[in-house]
């Protein structure tokens, strides 16, 4: 199944940090931040998670959750965000599910090895559950923020 813009995005389940089970649907009425990154307690991942933490708070007043995705353990993902203070929870994503509905998982190369996985790429969608605009092969730097202005830009014109 491939997500269209502007589509309502079917609802799921994920287990997430503190024992947390993450339902699209009992999101409605925000919105909502999907940030899928390749792994754990990597410098990349490490500094984008860092940037949605450092402006977590601009996002709780637009009405706006924020969810890391990767395929990492829920162990890991627990560490991980009790060491970098993260105020979000992070999604466990081992089975691919969302990684597939949100098409995320490439073919990578790496010193001359191929491999499948996951692009960095974050996903806003609307209070209804639509989508409303994807980010793809995106640089850290900055990107949280750039969120943060398309979330400020949509809430104004609707």
């Amino acid at each position: 199944m491939n997500l269209t813009m502007g589509q309502p995005v079917p609802d799921f389940s994920a287990a997430a940090t503190d024992g947390q089970t993450i339902n699209l649907s009992e999101l409605r009425g925000r919105w909502v931040v999907l940030y899928f990154y390749p792994k754990d307690n990597t410098p990349g991942c490490t500094t984008e998670g860092q940037q949605f933490r450092d402006l977590y708070a601009r996002f709780t007043t637009l009405d706006a959750v924020v969810f890391g995705v990767s395929r990492d353990s829920l162990r890991s993902h627990d560490h991980f965000r009790a060491k970098q203070c993260f105020p979000f929870h992070l999604i466990t994503d081992s089975d691919e599910t969302l990684c597939r509905l949100f098409d995320v998982l490439k073919l990578k190369k790496s010193y001359g090895k191929e491999s499948i996985g996951v692009e960095r790429s974050t996903f806003l969608i609307d209070r209804e559950g639509v989508l409303r605009r994807e980010w793809r092969k995106l640089k850290v730097d900055g990107h949280a923020a750039a969120v943060l202005v398309a979330i400020e830009a949509l809430s104004a014109v609707g």
